[in-house]
């Protein structure tokens, strides 16, 4: 197919661009199977059906903020926003960058799952225009690094903290090595069991009719499951190497298809010499839409 307009992708339908082999989730249900689909799918996150109906989401993001939490009930996001399959893509480009979610589940008039349309969809049918317009315009100046010397158990902090899906890697020469995202941190999680206890007495020393002090103590074990990142490996043990770059004059054209190509979320944009300066994420390219949007009215 040859390349078509930026006028063209937005006027799309979601249905010509969602994907109709869903993975999901459903309620009754655990962290284990959220797991499970995140590894064998390798997707970042998955609708959450009840009696077939959409009734939430469960991102990587859930469980990397929740580790504590087996439930499903209690992870997933309650009444996602949605689209429908007669939209247009630039209805749900629109949606995603106003509520800030990379997919959209696509439901029918009775809000049963028909579809899903992400970012990396939109992507795609954007890899085949041809958009001149450099990413330095696209760019927001957030460039989250990491060292690759940094414990695998704080770099997954210091990414929940920061809100960051990924991260460029440099070295101690401040050299880019790598690049490392949630899915990399879900990848190498365990799931930790261990045995606590609670102390319930039932009276105080100070109780008259305790006698002598002593305590009538009923200890209460019960076991404690969580997902925990292993203290034994750093940043460089699970990033990805072979890191794909791109320049600030680089055109937004370019950059979708080496994004689709290699579904890639995020590129590290580097200088001539090689240089870490900025992070260009899809979602950023999103915002095409609203700039052909703009300069038609102008």
């Amino acid at each position: 197919m040859g390349a078509v307009s930026v006028n063209k992708v937005a006027a799309l339908r979601v249905r010509d661009v969602m994907v109709k082999d869903v993975a999901y989730v459903s309620v009754p249900g655990t962290r284990k199977k959220v797991l499970e689909v995140f590894k064998e799918r390798q997707v970042s996150g998955v609708p959450v059906l009840k009696e077939g109906k959409v009734v939430g989401v469960v991102t990587r993001g859930d469980l990397l903020r929740n580790p504590g939490e087996e439930q499903l009930a209690l992870l997933m996001h309650r009444r996602p926003v949605t689209a429908s399959p007669h939209e247009t893509v630039e209805d749900a480009a629109r949606k995603m960058l106003t509520h800030g979610v990379r997919r959209l589940p696509v439901v029918d008039d009775a809000q049963r799952l028909v579809g899903i349309i992400s970012v990396a969809d939109i992507i795609r049918v954007l890899a085949t225009t041809n958009i001149e317009s450099p990413i330095k315009d696209f760019l927001r100046g957030e460039t989250p690094a990491l060292w690759d010397e940094t414990p695998l158990p704080v770099a997954g902090r210091i990414m929940e903290l920061a809100g960051w899906k990924a991260a460029a890697v440099i070295n101690e020469k401040n050299e880019l090595v790598g690049i490392i995202t949630d899915q990399d941190l879900i990848n190498a999680v365990v799931v930790s069991e261990k045995t606590e206890h609670s102390d319930l007495s039932m009276g105080r020393d100070e109780d008259e009719w305790v006698w002598d002090g002593m305590r009538d103590t009923l200890k209460l074990y019960y076991n404690v499951s969580k997902i925990e990142l292993p203290a034994d490996k750093k940043v460089k043990d699970v990033m990805v190497r072979d890191v794909v770059t791109a320049r600030k004059t680089s055109t937004v054209s370019e950059c979708a298809r080496k994004m689709s190509k290699g579904k890639f979320d995020q590129l590290p944009v580097v200088s001539s010499a090689g240089i870490l300066t900025g992070m260009l994420f899809d979602r950023d390219l999103l915002r095409i839409f609203m700039r052909e949007e703009e300069g038609s009215r102008s």
